[in-house]
């Protein structure tokens, strides 16, 4: 029998579990911050961060040297594999997918949102990162993003450190001449972003045309199919989105400004009902990309109450 006082077997089991619990939720933010770049999809970055700390819970934390290396190459694994499972399931192009934005309000931030807010990051270049292949995207997030070595990404997508090196290499050529460089000041954005509102409201079409960009292209994302036919959609050019933006006139004033992925972004909640949220890129003082998310199944999974009530 063990004396008063002294920890059993169980009780320092039931310790080290805690202790390494712990230990890892000092890191969640950072695996999160990994895997929805690596996903675009905060539901599954959840997930693949669950799963990480399910794979420390059952390893011999005594044989980790790096617990930070350790679980943010795990996350990338687990993440390289969901990647895969995606690529071999896809039936349809990803034209008009838009991935999950990261939403809030301009005029507040709580304290809880802040570590979500966190994970933000441009829909213009997740939008590039989904027609990166899977290695070259684990490869370019790791290194480029988290200065994670290529000696230890090597490993995970089963290359040399060189060939790891190129796929990070060709991620990069590709991510930098996919888009014009977005504009950085909120302010400027602002204005943009209300002009565009404001021409939209009044249905001027010459002002809609003024503040587009005459390459914009508009990717709509409304997920599955709307009697029938596929309501999701790709248009180019300022003429052919600004007649977009008319047919949908009537929610103007529904429609709020918000940071979405960390640039200025509209949600739209008619009756305070989730509709749509639309990102946008603007360069040159004009409207380049918009992204817009009226999926129902996924914007029910965002959270958007600031604008609901």
């Amino acid at each position: 029998m063990e004396r008063a006082g002294r920890v059993g077997p169980v009780e320092r089991a039931g310790d080290d579990e805690r202790l390494l619990a712990e230990r890892f939720e000092e890191h969640r933010g950072r695996l999160r911050a990994v895997a929805y770049r690596m996903l675009g999809s905060l539901s599954e970055a959840e997930d693949a961060v669950q799963e990480t700390w399910l794979k420390l819970s059952r390893t011999d934390a005594g044989d980790i040297r790096n617990l930070p290396a350790w679980l943010t190459t795990v996350t990338g694994r687990v993440c390289l594999d969901l990647l895969r499972s995606r690529v071999a399931r896809r039936e349809e192009p990803m034209d008009t997918h838009v991935p999950d934005p990261v939403v809030s309000p301009l005029d507040r931030v709580d304290p809880e949102r802040e570590a979500l807010l966190a994970d933000s990051v441009g829909l213009a270049l997740l939008v590039v990162l989904e027609t990166l292949e899977p290695a070259e995207r684990l490869a370019f997030v790791l290194h480029d993003m988290f200065a994670v070595p290529f000696d230890d990404i090597a490993p995970v997508v089963g290359r040399s450190s060189a060939a790891t090196r190129q796929l990070a290499s060709r991620a990069r050529r590709r991510v930098r001449g996919a888009s014009p460089e977005p504009e950085p000041d909120l302010a400027r954005q602002k204005e943009v972003l209300d002009a565009f509102l404001a021409a939209s409201r009044a249905g001027d079409f010459e002002a809609l045309l003024a503040v587009l960009d005459p390459e914009v292209v508009l990717r709509a994302d409304s997920g599955g199919l709307v009697g029938g036919a596929a309501a999701s959609k790709l248009v180019r050019g300022a003429a052919s989105v600004a007649r977009q933006a008319l047919m949908f006139r009537q929610f103007a004033d529904s429609s709020r400004l918000a940071l979405v992925g960390g640039a200025l972004g509209v949600v739209t909640a008619p009756g305070g009902v989730p509709l749509a949220v639309m990102g946008v890129t603007v360069t040159d003082g004009r409207i380049a990309g918009m992204y817009i998310l009226s999926d129902p199944e996924r914007l029910a999974r965002l959270d958007l109450s600031p604008f609901t009530g």
